[in-house]
């Protein structure tokens, strides 16, 4: 299995995002820290808003931020719903045709591989993807979140 391009960007977003709860972020500081493309992160950024992960900010001092807690982010949904096509072979589309297919063992065991791949994904959220917050923070060289006392504390 492999996932796309466009998947492993909305997935790295996401965990930007995530890392940043804090401020408002641009499409230009996930594609620099990450060393990615601005345009493809802007249609990535596009159908995130779409699906209701991700809020946009309008305006000078505008930018991105999680439209959802982390915690209620579904990795297995947000790769269902930003892959194109989970379809492993052809024989899984509709109309794929096989000569083989009323006896084929094969497109039940790669279906079965394909469940239990997504099933994996589905036990996981968002905020799995951000525990190693400090170390994740430091590899994508973002201010970590203060601990302890609130900004202006004595």
């Amino acid at each position: 299995m492999r996932l796309t391009t466009y998947t492993d960007f909305t997935l790295r977003a996401l965990i930007y995002l995530a890392l940043n709860r804090q401020r408002l972020v641009r499409i230009a500081d996930i594609a620099k820290a990450y060393a990615i493309s601005e345009n493809h992160l802007m249609k990535v950024v596009h159908q995130l808003g779409l699906a209701g992960y991700v809020e946009t900010i309008r305006g000078k001092k505008g930018g991105l931020r999680l439209a959802l807690p982390p915690e209620a982010i579904n990795i297995g949904e947000v790769v269902r719903r930003m892959e194109p096509d989970l379809a492993l072979v052809p024989c899984f589309e509709p109309t794929g045709i096989c000569r083989i297919r009323p006896a084929c063992v094969l497109k039940g065991l790669l279906g079965e591989a394909l469940d239990a791949f997504l099933a994996v994904l589905d036990r996981k959220t968002l905020a799995d993807l951000v525990r190693p917050q400090a170390r994740l923070a430091d590899l994508l060289a973002l201010t970590p979140p203060r601990r302890g006392k609130a900004p202006g504390a004595a």
